[in-house]
């Protein structure tokens, strides 16, 4: 009978070879340049603007603490209200306009044909246009005394588009719309091609057709892009400034006064850096309690597609 061979508690017997050895150690490495620009880019700037909060500066001069005063001007300010509503106004309202079309084009262009491959190079279009450019443009066409209305003769076009409130509002919702419903359908058109089409083949069998497809396989599929897309949406239209700034200014009357805009205003036009610094802390928090919001109604799941489970 052989003897047997003793071994040390938690080693392996001799002639057995540990298994291949974790990379983590290496992916660790790999992942410190971009965690050292993210810090320095962004975690930085943001804890520096939070210590401007804090201060009186007309962005010139010395930087003198004021403790709260800028939050208690901001705070007390009745505009800051009517720019938080305004900017909520055009989360939702842009949500609304992008959301649905874009799942649309993007389960749309997913498909294997080739002039669905054409027209999504066609969509994506303006997608590579400035929004400066894309704002000049369109005030151009709307402008009541020689734009496209009265050029074309057409009277439902000959409207002062920019110089009512609730015209001016539908007008930048549709400009933001028309050039990032690209992108959005970009991100659902990759996540369609990702649902296996064994469960289209299985619907098909039990006789479901397009519409129970769609409303049965594809939009519970697409539940993780949709809150990307979201997340997408709801920082843009936060962060709207130079569409807003150039298309309209932020009136008539500050009907498209958003948080950005009066941060611009206050920091650059007025010459006060710690409210403004105050205002831009503001966006940032309410940018993530909506997106933390977001994450939490999409639940706990990770995976919407069930290829391989």
């Amino acid at each position: 009978m052989s003897a047997s061979v003793r071994t040390a508690p938690g080693a392996l017997p001799t002639g057995i070879s540990p298994g291949p050895r974790t990379s983590t150690g290496r992916l660790g490495w790999l992942v410190l340049p971009a965690l050292l620009i993210f810090t320095t880019f962004a975690v930085v700037p943001l804890i520096g603007v939070f210590v401007l909060s804090f201060t009186s500066w007309d962005g010139i001069g010395a930087i003198h603490f004021a403790g709260l005063g800028s939050w208690k001007a901001v705070l007390t300010d009745p505009g800051l209200p009517h720019a938080l509503w305004t900017t909520f106004l055009i989360i939702v309202l842009s949500w609304l306009a992008q959301t649905p079309l874009a799942i649309l084009l993007g389960v749309f262009i997913a498909g294997g044909q080739k002039y669905r491959a054409l027209l999504a190079v066609l969509f994506f279009l303006p997608l590579l246009l400035s929004a400066a450019a894309v704002s000049i443009a369109y005030k151009a066409l709307l402008d009541p005394n020689f734009g496209l209305g009265p050029g074309l003769g057409l009277g439902f076009l000959t409207q002062d588009w920019l110089g009512r409130g609730t015209l001016a509002v539908g007008v930048v919702i549709f400009i933001i719309a028309w050039q990032w419903i690209p992108f959005h359908s970009l991100i659902f058109q990759g996540a369609t091609r990702q649902i296996p089409v064994s469960m289209y083949e299985a619907a098909q069998l039990d006789g479901a057709g397009r519409v129970r497809q769609f409303f049965s396989i594809t939009l519970p599929q697409l539940k993780n892009a949709l809150i990307t897309s979201s997340t997408l949406v709801i920082v843009g239209s936060l962060t709207s400034f130079d569409l807003i700034f150039v298309l309209t200014g932020g009136g008539p009357n500050d009907a498209t006064r958003v948080l950005a805009l009066d941060m611009y205003l206050t920091g650059f036009r007025a010459n006060q850096m710690g409210l403004a610094s105050a205002i831009a802390v503001i966006l940032v928090v309410v940018g993530l309690i909506l997106a933390q919001l977001l994450q939490r109604l999409g639940g706990k799941e990770r995976n919407s597609q069930l290829e391989g489970a």
